[in-house]
């Protein structure tokens, strides 16, 4: 029976090493070629609420190894979404973000998602957490920005 598992465990290892199974956030995944995105917030006749967010993206806090040599961009975008309709676009200003988040007229989202491109790895990360869209609120402030944990978008 060991020797049935000691097999299974090597082939699997092996299929891992063949198909590329790697950590989404080892080094070599955080450099990607990806183009900057044109996301796209909702026009001003189109938004029936709307909310607010000042935020801070620290990859280099985040992943003290893998992203070391990470430096913020002006080159870099943060985007609000749900599902797939972008509510709000943001690019940094004195190191954060100043989202205004806009619900469409089709109705307010439950949760929003946020998408960060970074220039300098020229790649797309997501946020591990959704959070709830309130009408009128503030999520975070210059004082205490809100952190988001970002993992790389698969």
């Amino acid at each position: 029976m060991r020797k049935y598992v000691s097999v299974l465990v090597l082939c699997t290892l092996f299929l891992c090493t063949l198909v590329g199974c790697k950590d989404k956030n080892a080094p070599e995944s955080f450099n990607g070629n990806v183009a900057r995105p044109t996301w796209t917030a909702p026009g001003v006749s189109d938004i029936t609420s709307s909310m607010t967010a000042v935020i801070k993206v620290d990859l280099k806090a985040q992943y003290p190894e893998t992203a070391a040599d990470w430096q913020p961009s002006v080159n870099d975008l943060l985007a609000a979404f749900s599902g797939e309709t972008c509510l709000g676009v943001a690019q940094p200003q004195d190191g954060l973000f100043f989202l205004y988040i806009a619900a469409p007229v089709t109705g307010n989202p439950s949760s929003v998602t946020l998408r960060y491109y970074c220039a300098h790895y020229k790649n797309l990360f997501e946020a591990k957490d959704a959070f709830r869209f309130i009408n009128d609120d503030h999520l975070g402030t210059i004082a205490e920005p809100f952190i988001p944990a970002f993992i790389c978008a698969p």
